[in-house]
């Protein structure tokens, strides 16, 4: 590997070889001593452990330059090994299984047609015998190819890896857009909510001032104040949240806010059609604040609106329970259930299911909680609690 060193006034580059690349370097290099003093077929042994040492020392970077240490190992064959009988030719087949591995056309087959064309030159002046071409066939081109699969799976790999990172940021986007997407529509909600009570505050205390006498100048001037702050407080309220209901194409919402009471409604018009929708209260209905009532309300909907579009489901039952300290919602279908590609967030990889996402904004704004999990009939059951203390205190 290449390692970078910062040096005082200017900046070296070493080479380090890899531990593997440097014990094979180290390997090749014994042989090649050990050919040098111990075989009678070696003229000079002081040449040979001098040139083809050096080439073979040179394997330990054969990565990191392979043409370069392609070059060395064949001249140190052509003087040293013209025979090929030495350690010099076997380093050849290593050679050109890194050729392959290591770089790309036309380079690649620059390479492999270096080696063979040499090896197939020698042979022709030793005396050519057509066994040499299959073994230059076998032991050059052979793990030359070798080395390009191993190149081109490789690559492959590192392919999927940057394609599934990628979906991954997009998922994340995704899932971040849509969570920004219902964060505006619930404060687009909770504006009408909030506006229309602070206008029941101010006409009510509007209609008290008019009922005192004079003897009551004081509280009378004390509610025209709290008239005034209220129609103050409302008049920046629509200012704040303007933007939020003249953003893009999206129509100004003239009709209430929905809550559980129109939830009946709502399963007869989902059951209109080819599903079934059954719905169950359980306990004793209390008042709910308007905002929790909207939130239970629009959390069943997407149940039903998840089961339609995404899990293709035929029946779907809803069940409002109502506990002294909380409201549970539940929404349970027999589709497709859980896929591999719904995440935890509630968004999915086939860019299916993020209204989900919504649900998790509304309960986390009141601090509930909320499951998604298989349900008995094979689907999905989305069961979702939403706290009472603030809204019945």
């Amino acid at each position: 590997m290449c390692r970078r060193v910062r040096c005082p006034t200017v900046t070296c580059v070493t080479w380090k070889p890899p531990l593997l690349d440097t014990l094979i370097a180290v390997a090749f290099v014994a042989m090649t001593v050990a050919e040098a003093v111990f075989s009678s077929k070696v003229t000079s042994p002081v040449e040979h452990s001098v040139v083809a040492g050096l080439a073979m020392a040179s394997l330990a970077w054969r990565r990191r330059a392979p043409l370069v240490v392609a070059a060395l190992v064949v001249g140190s064959n052509i003087v040293v090994n013209p025979t090929g009988d030495f350690t010099t030719l076997l380093s050849l087949v290593l050679v050109c299984f890194t050729v392959g591995a290591e770089t790309v056309p036309p380079w690649s087959h620059v390479g492999i047609a270096g080696v063979f064309a040499v090896f197939m030159g020698a042979s022709i002046l030793e005396g050519f015998e057509p066994s040499d071409l299959a073994a230059g066939l076998v032991f050059f081109v052979g793990p030359w190819t070798v080395g390009v699969v191993t190149r081109g799976r490789i690559a492959s790999a590192e392919e999927a890896v940057a394609r599934a990172e990628q979906l991954e940021r997009n998922r994340e986007l995704e899932a971040a857009s849509a969570a920004a997407d219902e964060r505006t529509r619930i404060a687009r909600e909770l504006h009408d909510i909030v506006s229309h009570s602070i206008s029941v505050v101010t006409i009510q205390t509007q209609a008290v001032r008019r009922r005192l006498g004079p003897e009551h100048a004081a509280e009378a001037r004390d509610l025209a104040a709290v008239e005034a702050t209220a129609r103050e407080a409302l008049a920046e309220m629509r200012r704040l949240f303007g933007v939020l209901r003249t953003e893009g194409d999206q129509p100004l919402a003239l009709a209430p806010q929905p809550g559980l009471s129109e939830l009946d409604r709502l399963v007869r018009q989902v059951g209109s059609g080819d599903m079934q929708v059954g719905l169950r209260i359980e306990g004793d209905q209390v008042p709910l604040s308007p905002g929790v009532d909207l939130a239970a309300y629009r959390i069943a909907q997407e149940g039903l609106t998840n089961a339609i579009r995404h899990a293709r489901a035929t029946r779907a039952d809803v069940l409002v329970r109502y506990l002294p300290d909380r409201l549970d919602v539940e929404v349970e279908d027999n589709g497709r259930g859980l896929s591999r590609g719904r995440l935890a967030n509630g968004s999915s990889s086939n860019g299916v299911g993020h209204g989900l996402v919504g649900v998790r904004e509304r309960v986390a704004l009141y601090g509930g909680t909320v499951e998604l999990v298989p349900s008995s009939s094979g689907g999905v059951r989305l069961a979702v609690s939403l706290p009472l203390r603030e809204a019945t205190t």
